[in-house]
C-alpha cells in the first residue's frame, strides 16, 4: 500500500520532477558502484556488471515510460563522470544508454511481462528480451563510437563489445529482479521460515567468499546453495544468493586472486562473464519455474475445494451459493502490454 501512495504522490503537480530526479540518482549511483570494480580488455575498460541498466529497466518498469529524462540524466552525468575531455560524442553514448532500457521496456510489454515474475515466461522473457537483445543497443553504440571518435582500434571491436554487452545485460540479470521483488514485497516479512533463512544466510557468507577466493577452482560449489534457495525462497532467495556471489566473483577477478589468478586479462573476462551470466540465468529461470509451478499447485487445491463444497451443498439438496468473479491472474497488470 505504502508502494502505491508513494506512487500516486508522484503524479501530484511537483512530483514528476521528483521523480525524474530520483531516478537519476538512483542510476547514478549505481554507476559509481560499478565503476569500482573495472576489466581492462583490448586496452578499453568495461564493467563486468553494469547496475545502472538494471536500475534503469525497473524504473520503467515500475514509474512507466515516462521517468526516461532521469535514465538519460544519470547517464550523462555517468559520462561526464569518466570523460576527461567531453565532447559531442557524449549526446550520443547518453542516447545509447537510454534507449536500451526503453527498447527492453517495450519488448517485455510486447511480451506481456508481468513484475512479479510468477511464471517462467517472465523468466525468459526478462533474459532473453529486456538483457540480451535490448542490451544489444548500448554496446553498439557504445564500442562504434569509440572507433568512430578513434579512441579504439577496429580490430578491437568484438572483444569490446562482448564485455560491454554482457556488463549490461548482468545489470539486468542481477538487479532488476532484486528491484521488482523490493517494490512488491511486504514488511515485515513472514517470520514463518526465519531460521531456515537465517541457516541459508550464514552457509552462503561461509560458502560463497571460500568459493570465490580459494586458489582451487570451487566456482561451481555455490550452484547446490542457489538450488536451495530457488526451492525454498524462490525469487527472493535465488537472486540475493546469486547478486552476493556475482559481486564477490567480480571482486576476486578484479584482483586477480583465487580461481581467477594466473589467467590474462581476456581469460578473466571470459571466465567471469561466463559464471556470472550462468549464475543469472540459473537462479532467474528456477525461481520462476518453481514459483509457476506453487502457483499452478495452489490454484489447483483452491479449485478442489471449491467443488468440494459444491458437493457438499448438492448432496443436502442445497442449492450452491454463487462464486465469486474469477481470480484477476489473468486480467492486466503493471507490467503488462496496455
Amino acid at each position: 500500500m505504502a508502494a502505491v501512495v508513494g506512487l500516486r504522490d508522484l503524479r501530484r503537480p511537483g512530483g514528476y520532477a521528483v521523480q525524474v530526479l530520483a531516478v537519476a540518482a538512483c542510476y547514478y549511483g549505481a554507476g559509481r558502484l560499478g565503476l569500482l570494480r573495472r576489466l581492462v580488455v583490448e586496452d578499453a575498460v568495461v564493467s563486468p556488471i553494469w547496475p545502472p541498466t538494471g536500475v534503469a529497466v525497473a524504473a520503467l518498469l515500475l514509474l512507466g515510460m515516462g521517468c526516461w529524462p532521469g535514465i538519460a540524466l544519470g547517464a550523462l552525468f555517468i559520462v561526464l563522470a569518466v570523460t576527461p575531455d567531453p565532447g559531442p560524442d557524449v549526446v550520443v553514448t547518453v542516447l545509447g544508454q537510454t534507449a536500451a532500457p526503453v527498447c527492453a521496456v517495450l519488448l517485455l510489454r510486447r511480451a506481456r511481462f508481468r513484475i512479479e515474475l510468477t511464471r517462467l515466461r517472465d523468466g525468459l522473457a526478462l533474459v532473453f528480451l529486456g538483457a540480451f537483445t535490448a542490451m544489444l543497443i548500448s554496446a553498439t553504440v557504445g564500442v562504434g563510437l569509440s572507433i568512430v571518435m578513434n579512441k579504439l582500434a577496429a580490430g578491437r571491436f568484438w572483444p569490446v563489445w562482448l564485455a560491454w554487452w554482457v556488463g549490461d545485460a548482468m545489470g539486468v540479470l542481477l538487479v532488476t529482479p532484486l528491484l521488482l521483488l523490493l517494490h512488491r514485497m511486504r514488511w515485515p516479512p513472514s517470520p514463518a521460515r526465519w531460521k531456515e533463512a537465517t541457516a541459508l544466510a550464514l552457509v552462503a557468507c561461509a560458502l560463497v567468499p571460500l568459493a570465490a577466493y580459494s586458489s582451487i577452482s570451487l566456482l561451481f560449489l555455490v550452484y547446490p546453495l542457489i538450488i536451495w534457495a530457488a526451492l525454498r525462497f524462490e525469487l527472493a532467495g535465488s537472486t540475493l544468493c546469486a547478486l552476493l556471489t556475482s559481486v564477490l566473483a567480480t571482486v576476486a577477478a578484479t584482483d586477480r586472486v583465487g580461481s581467477f589468478s594466473g589467467l590474462s586479462r581476456v581469460e578473466i573476462m571470459a571466465k567471469l562473464q561466463a559464471f556470472n551470466g550462468a549464475l543469472a540465468l540459473t537462479a532467474l529461470l528456477l525461481s520462476a519455474v518453481i514459483t509457476e509451478q506453487h502457483n499452478t499447485r495452489r490454484s489447483v487445491e483452491q479449485a478442489c475445494r471449491e467443488l468440494a463444497e459444491v458437493l457438499e451443498h448438492l448432496t443436502a439438496g442445497e442449492t450452491p451459493p454463487p462464486r465469486p468473479p474469477p481470480d484477476t491472474e489473468e486480467r492486466a497488470r503493471p507490467g503488462d502490454a496496455p
